[in-house]
């Protein structure tokens, strides 16, 4: 299993809008195109100061799904016209993280 991680900044006043885009428009989009390997993603918030970040954890069974979502330079993040609007900075690139231990877990994947 491959974690795309990726994270973004706005503004405490656009932070409402910026999750109302991720949440009814970007994340359900990606689930549309029925990328084979896609299992999902997390949208995650945090406030600092006087900002907010965001964070996205995608699930991919591999980086061929990876791939298939985000292309052959598959680390370029994807951040629709829209969201970069309301974000006062992002992560240009998204990392991606083989997963080696799940809750539950008693030992290592193999």
């Amino acid at each position: 299993m491959i974690l795309r991680y990726w994270r973004g900044w706005t503004t405490r006043e656009n932070a409402p809008r910026y999750q109302e885009i991720v949440s009814s428009q970007v994340l359900p989009g990606i689930a549309a195109r029925n990328v084979p390997g896609y299992h999902g993603s997390y949208l995650l918030r945090r406030e600092i100061g006087n900002e907010v970040e965001f964070a996205t954890i995608m699930e991919f069974d591999s980086i061929d799904a990876v791939r298939a979502f985000a292309g052959d330079d598959y680390e370029i993040a994807y951040v629709p016209q829209e969201a970069q609007e309301v974000l006062a900075r992002f992560d240009d690139r998204s990392a991606h993280y083989e997963v080696i231990l799940t809750p539950g877990d008693t030992g290592p994947k193999e």
